[in-house]
């Protein structure tokens, strides 16, 4: 059909040019062969098109396929058990290389080193503790039984009464020849102290022949054990720890019921060296004759603990009871070791959450004996317990103790990037923590608000903690296999007998520190709250919350008014007759100077005393100050800091200038001398006046009126957890000495002005109370400014007032209330030339965190001049200030 089409089509064609002209058949001919172009144009486009939407396709699915293929891996180049690597394959896990670092799974048959431990990612696992060689050593084992039995006594007699030789040799050769004289005779089995597999054990009937000097542990041995068939046996129980902050603890339900190779009859000296009827160890049985291999659990010389739970119940035993006092061992075991393990472990992983996912998890190979009343003895406990597979029972019951074990570990592909990202929120978190401050800087609704906040963070991470227990106990119910939980127990009575264990535990073995974290302790094993609980507390909080905050926006700035001060006014001065003014004050009277001011005064008198300043630790910090922050700002052009800010100071009150006025009245023209200032009473007075007028004196921000500026500080105080860290770079890094040094020197100059005027002369630099500034001034900037900024912190150990304790001049109270002001006024002063620098910085357009308009900010922008010096700058910031900058 193609080819008819297209050749009927020629011929239509054909008569078609047989009618046309040469022109109109030249054009037809030059169409159809555009067409033709156009044609083959559209279906190689659409080719093109057809192939990268395959192409793109084809990526997709490989991308898709990638995000599948994301493996979970484990190292198993530590053991030697094939088993571990086949459980492993069966749950879904591929076994990586041997120098894989980011493996998820990491299984040693030894111990692993707190380095190693230390360097694990949030999101890996490994199969050992550190510090569970307290138990796992026999030892250590005996020593920390013995230390919890004298707290506990009829808690803790499950373990053999032991001795740790040759510390305890002589009290063990007293204890044999007390028993010798009471005509009674034991048999001790000696073990090495840190043995394994049955090697070195020996029993001795006479107590003179146990060596003295080696390292040993002597036990006193069970001779009446409990027998099945007549063969003495042993219990390998089977304990996995996933968690040791806070300590969770899961019983497999099945084990090995280990037997001797030879008919026991009690020790005699005859059969004392007899150990296949001794002893029950594997290694030890497995070279006997006698030794019984077979496929049934209920036969042979290896058998289940099913199998004996059944042989016990078929000759009236209560199973039940025996397994409860097993139990209650096996926790109070690892309720010894809980302080070692826990110390240890935060040492490995400083910084991590208590009960965030732990990267270790240790299963532990309980050997434990019953006596013919069924009574548990602990005879040891193994943290690499041998998962070999001789036998089948071997690998029926060790392949199942593996498995569920990599299937409650819960490890996911995804918790690379979970815990990942929540290892930095939480190192975020703990860099924007706020510092601590002392209760006595801060006012009673401050104290409140501090207190109700953390109040709601405890109260947040309880229930946090208390959500995620509940998932994890979700989970666990849901994935333990033949795994159940042994502690914490549903139980509410065994719950809290356990957590007092645990107490007592860390008060034991940790000493003070335990003592220090019983808090801790009870919220986490023996919380009675519940999740509706810790809710409505929240809701309790954040209702007081509210009060606070409401009672806050109704407070009234500033302190209250005491009754009895002299009354302060500010004068309000022209520029062009300021020096005339102060000469004629000090010639008038003292109630005429108060009457004119009080003409002058302005109606509102400006509010920032020095009552709201609180003094801590040698730092001045004021009410309200947070104490963090985050990044720090951007640079701001070094000739900002010259820009004027100024200090300014009311006019002294009649009553406090009296004595000092009355005394100069007949010569103010004249300047005094320092030393005709003899009389203490005077310089007291003269100290008070400088005191007075320090204490007036603020930080003027250029532009700004008084209130203005005052907001501006309030504004940098409220937010300092913003501020914080931009004026740490600012005033530390940015700047150079010279520019601190000009900051320093705003605040300097004014108080160099205000004792000319104070004492009536021109030469301040030989007062002593001149000389007690410098000494404060020179400390706020010592170290690079580090002085300064440590005034800033509450908690500062390097305070300036270590500058007065070191030195043998004794300072006035009223002479060290100046220095404090004189602090309080540097530190205002930083904050105002910070803004001030943040503020010409953004004038070009960039959004300011300055509360002036833009005309006023370019009116003091176009005021500067780079040319003038530091002095006459000064002298236009403070002109007509009150006098403060006549000097």
């Amino acid at each position: 059909m193609p080819s008819l089409s297209r050749n009927t089509n020629y011929s239509v064609g054909s008569l078609a040019q047989e009618r046309e002209s040469p022109r109109q058949i030249s054009q037809l001919s030059h169409h159809s062969h555009r067409e033709a172009a156009n044609d083959r144009a559209r279906s190689n486009k659409v080719a093109l098109d057809e192939e990268e939407e395959e192409h793109i396709r084809a990526l997709s699915q490989k991308k898709k396929a990638k995000k599948k293929k994301t493996p979970i891996t484990v190292n198993l180049s530590g053991t030697r058990y094939d088993i571990v690597r086949q459980m492993c394959e069966a749950n879904g896990i591929t076994v990586g290389k041997d120098d894989d670092p980011n493996c998820y799974l990491i299984w040693n048959d030894s111990f692993v080193s707190t380095e190693k431990i230390s360097d694990l990612k949030p999101f890996q696992r490994v199969n050992h503790f550190p510090g569970m060689g307290e138990i796992c050593r026999k030892d250590c084992l005996a020593r920390n039984m013995m230390k919890m039995a004298k707290v506990h006594p009829e808690e803790f007699d499950f373990v053999p009464k032991s001795w740790i030789f040759p510390s305890e040799y002589s009290a063990f050769q007293n204890y044999a020849k007390d028993l010798k004289k009471k005509k009674k005779h034991k048999t001790y089995i000696v073990k090495p102290a840190n043995g394994a597999m049955g090697n070195g054990i020996q029993l001795f009937r006479n107590a003179e022949k146990i060596p003295q000097n080696d390292h040993i542990i002597v036990q006193e041995y069970i001779d009446k054990p409990f027998l099945v068939d007549g063969y003495k046996c042993d219990l390998r129980i089977y304990v996995l720890v996933t968690s040791c902050d806070p300590l969770r603890l899961f019983l497999y339900n099945d084990g090995l019921l280990r037997m001797g190779t030879e008919k026991y009859t009690h020790p005699t000296d005859s059969n004392i060296d007899t150990l296949f009827m001794h002893l029950t160890n594997y290694s030890v049985n497995k070279h006997s004759e006698n030794y019984e291999k077979s496929g049934s659990v209920e036969t042979g010389s290896k058998r289940s603990l099913k199998y004996f739970n059944d042989y016990l119940r078929k000759n009236d035993y209560d199973v039940r009871h025996m397994w409860t006092k097993i139990t209650e061992m096996l926790v109070k075991t690892l309720v010894v070791a809980a302080p070692h393990v826990l110390h240890a472990y935060r040492m490995c992983r400083p910084g991590q959450v208590p009960g965030s996912d732990s990267v270790c998890f240790e299963l532990l190979g309980f050997d434990v004996m019953l006596d013919r009343k069924l009574k548990p003895w602990l005879i040891e406990v193994n943290r690499s317990p041998s998962f070999g597979t001789d036998e089948k029972i071997d690998y029926e019951i060790k392949s199942g103790v593996i498995g569920d074990t990599i299937r409650l570990l819960n490890i996911k592909s995804s918790d690379r990037k979970k815990n990942m990202a929540a290892q930095k929120a939480e190192a975020q978190r703990r860099l924007l923590r706020p510092t601590k401050r002392a209760e006595m800087d801060m006012s009673e609704l401050d104290k409140k608000r501090q207190n109700v906040e953390r109040r709601k963070n405890e109260l947040k991470d309880l229930l946090g903690r208390l959500r995620k227990e509940s998932v994890r106990e979700d989970f666990e119910n849901r994935a333990c296999g033949c795994f159940h939980r042994i502690f914490p127990s549903d139980d509410r009575l065994k719950r809290e007998k356990m957590a007092k264990l645990v107490e007592d535990a860390f008060t034991v073995f940790l000493a003070s520190r335990g003592t220090n974290m019983q808090g801790e302790l009870r919220r986490t094993y023996n919380n009675k709250l519940r999740e509706e609980d810790v809710l409505d507390m929240l809701a309790q909080c954040e209702a007081d919350e509210m009060e606070g905050k409401t009672m806050a926006s109704t407070r009234v700035r500033g302190p209250k008014p005491l009754i009895g001060m002299p009354t302060r006014v500010q004068e309000s001065r022209k520029n062009n007759d300021s020096d005339d003014d102060s000469e004629d004050d000090s010639d008038d009277e003292p109630d005429e100077i108060a009457t004119r001011n009080q003409k002058r005064a302005p109606s509102t008198l400006r509010t920032r005393p020095p009552s709201n300043i609180s003094m801590r630790g040698g730092g001045v910090a004021q009410n309200g100050r947070p104490g963090s922050g985050k990044n720090a700002n951007k640079d701001t052009n070094p000739p900002s800091l010259s820009r004027p800010t100024t200090v300014q100071s009311n006019q002294r009150s009649s009553s406090a200038m009296r004595p000092l006025n009355s005394r100069l009245s007949n010569g103010s023209a004249r300047t005094t001398s320092v030393l005709e200032m003899t009389n203490k009473d005077e310089d007291d007075e003269a100290v008070k006046s400088t005191l007075l007028a320090i204490n007036d004196m603020r930080i003027r921000f250029p532009g700004k009126t008084d209130e203005e500026a005052d907001i501006i500080l309030d504004k940098i105080h409220e937010n300092w957890k913003f501020h914080k860290p931009r004026i740490a770079s600012y005033w530390l890094v940015k700047l150079d000495s010279i520019k601190r040094r000009k900051v320093i020197d705003i605040v300097r100059s004014n108080i160099k002005a205000v004792l000319q005027r104070t004492y009536k002369c021109t030469d301040v630099d030989n007062l002593r109370l001149y000389r007690i500034f410098s000494r404060v001034f020179n400390r706020l900037l010592w170290s690079h400014g580090q002085g300064l900024w440590n005034c800033f912190s509450t908690a500062s150990s390097a305070s300036w007032e270590t500058i007065f304790s070191k030195s043998s001049d004794v300072i006035d109270p009223l002479e060290m209330s100046c220095c404090r002001r004189i602090v309080q006024l540097c530190r205002d002063c930083l904050l105002i030339v910070y803004q001030f620098a943040a503020d010409a910085k953004c004038a070009s357009g960039t959004p300011s965190s300055s509360y002036a308009t833009e005309d006023m900010k370019r009116r003091e922008l176009k005021s500067w001049n780079p040319n003038q010096s530091v002095s006459q700058r000064y002298s236009m910031s403070y002109h007509g200030i009150n006098g403060v900058g006549d000097s």
